[in-house]
Formats: C-alpha cells, sequence, structure tokens
C-alpha cells in the first residue's frame, strides 16, 4: 500500500510540473514569465515603427509621459487620435511594470528611483545589470542597431520572453 501511495504522488507532481511547464507561465529556469497580453489598437499603432514593447517593461509613469510627448516620440511625430491614446494609455498603465506580478517587471520597478521617470527601458538599472557584458560596439553592429532592438537577441521579446536559454547575439 506504501509503494502505491508513492507512486500516485510521484504522478500528481509529474503531472502538475507538465501542466505548469506547458502553461508557459515559467522558463526552464524557473523564472516567472511576464504575462501575455492584447491591445490591438497598441499593437497595430505600435508595431508599425517598432517592436511591441511589454508594458511591464516599464512604471506607469513612464509610460504616462511616453504617451504624452507622442508628437516627439524618439525624434517621430507618432501622434494619434484622443481616442486612440488614450486607449492605449490606459492599456499600458493596467499592465505597467508597477501593476504586473511577475519577477522580472518586479524587478525592473525596483531598479528604478521612485522620483524617476525612464523612457526608455535601458535607462533602468535593470536593463543595465542584465546587459552589462555586451559592449557597447555589440549594440552598435548593423545586426542589432542599438539596445532598443530587443528582438536582434531574444527572438520572444514581444510576447514577454527574456529567457537567457535563448538568447542569440548576432554577428
Amino acid at each position: 500500500m506504501k509503494k502505491y501511495m508513492q507512486f500516485l504522488l510521484l504522478l500528481a507532481s509529474i503531472s502538475s510540473t507538465s501542466a505548469l511547464l506547458a502553461s508557459g507561465g515559467f522558463s526552464e529556469d524557473g523564472a516567472k514569465q511576464m504575462p501575455a497580453v492584447a491591445n490591438a489598437k497598441w499593437k497595430t499603432e505600435c508595431s508599425g515603427c517598432h517592436m511591441l514593447y511589454h508594458p511591464g517593461l516599464l512604471p506607469e509613469r513612464s509610460w504616462h509621459q511616453i504617451m504624452l510627448g507622442l508628437d516627439k516620440h524618439f525624434g517621430e511625430n507618432a501622434s494619434l487620435d484622443a481616442a486612440t491614446r488614450d486607449e492605449i494609455s490606459r492599456f499600458l498603465a493596467l499592465n505597467s511594470a508597477d501593476k504586473q506580478d511577475n519577477r522580472r517587471s518586479n524587478r525592473i520597478n525596483q531598479s528604478i528611483p521612485a522620483g524617476a521617470t525612464p523612457l526608455r527601458i535601458s535607462q533602468t538599472a535593470y536593463f543595465t545589470s542584465k546587459h552589462d557584458e555586451v559592449s557597447a560596439a555589440t549594440f552598435k553592429r548593423k545586426s542589432i542597431a542599438s539596445a532598443a532592438n530587443c528582438l536582434a537577441c531574444h527572438p520572444a521579446a514581444e510576447k514577454g520572453d527574456f529567457s537567457e536559454s535563448q538568447i542569440k547575439i548576432p554577428r
């Protein structure tokens, strides 16, 4: 009877672990990934010019400032009609780093001083610490172009997956 109970316990453990891994909630290193988020207007408007930056990469105050400055969005005029701007702003605020419950967003948020409002993910201490081994010359490679091009090295970046085992730094 004891061996039968041990077998059932082992079977239950394997089943629950398999279900957790299949759900995509955790990476192979056990780090909780950012949750999948979706908003049609955010996807359409923002991916027209650059990759979709997961809202969990910056706090709400940063997204608020970015959305207020769309007429001068990193040197471009990315102005939107008021309804679209407001919808995307609400979406970014609801899914920002300070509203997320995952390890990466929490660490990003904790790395930003309370009074700071970074407008670039690459301006956060979290980003800097995670990329401290990447030289400035590497970011300037033609195949990468800048630190803002997450997709160059993180193929699942738009899904909020920055697993270290998936990193491929192009030549």
